[in-house]
Formats: C-alpha cells, structure tokens, sequence
C-alpha cells in the first residue's frame, strides 16, 4: 500500500490502485489508441489485410501456451509471434497468415498425437478456436474488403470473447494476458468496423 502524502487524497490512492491492477486494461487502451492514430486514414482493403494477417496469432498463442503447460510462457509467447508477425512481411515470399496457420496446424497434431497437459477437453477447445478464428482470418483475407472487414471484425471480437473467457476461468494463459488480449481485441474490431 502507498503511503499517503499530504497532498495525496483518499480517492487518488485509490485511482493509483486500480490502474496498478488493471495495468493490462491501460497497456491495451494505450496501445489501441496509438494504433488509431497510426493508422489514419488507412485503405479499408490495406486495414483488413492487417489485421487479417495478425489475427491467427491470437489462437496459436493459446495452442502453443497449452502444450508447454506453462501459462508464465504467455507474454514471450507473444513477443515471439509478433516478432514473426512484423518480420515476415519483409522476405515478401510467404504471408504471415499462411505460417501462422501451418504452426497451429503443427500444434494441433502435436496434441492430438502426443496429448496435452491441461486434458482433452481444454485441448478440444483451442483447437476448435484455432479452426474458427483462423478460418475467419482466412475468409476474410479471401473476399472483397467490405465483406473482410466485418469476418476480421467478427474474428478479432469474437477472441476477445473468448480471452474474457479464459480470465474467468483463470486457464491455460497468463490473467493479465487474457485481460489486456480481450480489450485489444473488442478494440481492434471497433476500429475495423467504425474508423476504418
């Protein structure tokens, strides 16, 4: 607990304590925010490009965080999936998507061959999230950018659903993972469908 200043009121330390709990809500409100004003006025086709590329990253870090069974391994998780995200794109030869795709499908067969630690049912679980957000991002990268844009939308809000999901049920991610994922995602899909 802080210890009050004269000039520190009751209500601020306890504003003080609810950002330094919910820091993964603030991180993705800020983090949203920026990509707003990155993106300006982005071409609808160049936005559901983007963010139709990214999204299969978001399922694959649940499938790779459950085979290892260590939900402290969520954050490097990430930052390796975005390193590949962001470094793909310059070899110009294979999209992002496709081996975001082919590493859920190697995960996938990984823990139906050889099983899972958190059980068949958890397992039964991300793989048909794998399936379903993929196939949205694969869908929606498919078709005119009107139509991608509400499928992409649909993906990235639908996976906020379910990082809420997974908060509630304290599962196979890291919690501040599933909270600042969630927010960034039902943001991600209001841009998609309300700024772009």
């Amino acid at each position: 607990m802080t210890a009050p200043t004269p000039h520190m009121t009751a209500e601020t330390r306890h504003t003080a304590e609810v950002l330094k709990r919910r820091w993964p809500t603030a991180l993705a409100v800020a983090l949203a925010t920026l990509n707003v004003i990155d993106s300006g006025s982005q071409d609808l086709a160049d936005a559901v490009g983007g963010f139709g590329e990214v999204l299969p990253l978001l399922p694959l870090i649940y499938l790779v965080v459950n085979q290892i069974g260590k939900p402290r391994g969520t954050w490097p998780v990430l930052g390796a999936g975005l390193v590949a995200v962001f470094a793909l794109p310059v070899q110009d030869v294979v999209a992002p998507s496709t081996v975001l795709v082919a590493c859920a499908l190697v995960f996938l067969i990984w823990g139906a061959v050889c099983g899972t630690p958190h059980g068949r049912a958890t397992f039964g679980a991300q793989a048909a999230g794998a399936l379903v957000f993929g196939g949205l991002a694969i869908a929606g990268l498919a078709v005119d950018p009107e139509l991608g844009r509400c499928l992409v939308a649909a993906g990235w809000f639908l996976h906020g659903v379910w990082d809420f999901v997974h908060l509630w049920l304290d599962k196979v991610v890291a919690r501040t993972f599933a909270e600042w994922c969630g927010v960034v995602d039902v943001l991600v899909a209001a841009q998609l469908l309300f700024i772009v």
